[in-house]
């Protein structure tokens, strides 16, 4: 048989066109890479990472089980011991030109890790932020996610870069999309961090919630996501504006350990719809954070005073 039409060595694909492939946005497939291993074993003539047919069925396989619910890290276990000879292939990749290997496949060693980033100061940061420099905030935070946590980075770097807009925007009048980018590239960086624990140790959700038309929510994720990858907690987010009604609603219908609500702003702030949710058999434990609540709390009510604090009473409360 003539081998003139015989097909290339796989050319590998860059992340651009895994990322699309899968729907899975590049800052996560370079998290995955960083954190798990899993990312680009081939590269071009050129020297650029590229991904080859096993990587891409392995990215596969993890991303289904994270939908199904799986953690990360045990997802991306179980993608690297992944049989390829069992995978089902991935949407639209041309099958690969090589004949399989008639021994058994052996154990796939974890693929080449991309150069670390160096974890950034706030305020380098800050000046990425400034001119809307979103590959640097997505390499800079997923930097100081994998090394230090979502803790540490939302106290370090996060929230001095907020203050830096903030000064910026009371002093010019301007830089509103400055933070709308900067908030967008937080919330792509935590997004991958928030999904359920494998082994949650908690039996009881904890329900994370704004008050009535606070639209700041951005607090909320941050905090769902430390209590994923530092305690293994599982929790449900509602996000902005949640009004009283809904609130009382995902009360009566989770019964979660913890209720716990956002106010950023003085203008959100009323504590009296706290007083009017439910009572549960057994009781939750109500707390609140943020800058914006005045008045005086219902009795039962927790104020907590930071993110770490956050983490720290959520967590003694469900375990």
């Amino acid at each position: 048989m003539s081998t003139q039409n015989a097909p290339a060595e796989e050319p590998g694909y860059g992340i651009g066109a895994v990322a699309r492939r899968l729907g899975v946005p590049a800052p996560t497939l370079r998290t995955w890479n960083l954190r798990y291993g899993i990312g680009p074993s081939r590269r071009s003539p050129g020297g650029h990472r590229r991904y080859g047919q096993a990587d891409l069925r392995r990215l596969e396989e993890m991303n289904r089980l994270i939908h199904h619910g799986v953690a990360p890290a045990d997802a991306a276990r179980e993608a690297l011991g992944l049989r390829l000879d069992d995978a089902s292939p991935v949407a639209k990749v041309p099958p690969s030109p090589q004949p399989p290997s008639p021994q058994p496949p052996s154990p796939q060693p974890p693929s080449p890790r991309l150069p670390e980033v160096a974890v950034p100061s706030a305020d380098m940061l800050a000046r990425a932020a400034a001119v809307l420099n979103g590959r640097a905030l997505d390499e800079g935070l997923t930097a100081g996610l994998t090394r230090y946590g979502v803790v540490w980075t939302w106290q370090r770097l996060v929230l001095p870069v907020f203050e830096t807009i903030s000064t910026g925007q009371e002093r010019t009048g301007a830089g509103i999309e400055v933070e709308h980018v900067f908030s967008d590239r937080v919330m792509a960086a935590l997004q991958p961090l928030i999904a359920r624990p494998s082994k949650p140790v908690n039996a009881r959700l904890a329900l994370l919630a704004c008050a009535e038309d606070e639209q700041h929510s951005l607090p909320l994720y941050a905090l769902a996501a430390a209590l994923a990858t530092r305690c293994r907690v599982e929790s449900r987010v509602l996000g902005a504006r949640t009004p009283p009604a809904a609130l009382a609603g995902a009360v009566r219908t989770l019964s979660p350990g913890v209720v716990f609500v956002w106010s950023q702003q003085w203008a959100t702030g009323d504590p009296e719809p706290l007083g009017a949710l439910p009572a549960l058999r057994p009781p939750y434990r109500l707390m609140v954070g943020g800058p914006g609540w005045r008045g005086e709390l219902p009795r039962a009510a927790v104020r907590v005073g930071s993110l770490k604090d956050a983490v720290r009473r959520i967590t003694a409360a469900l375990t």
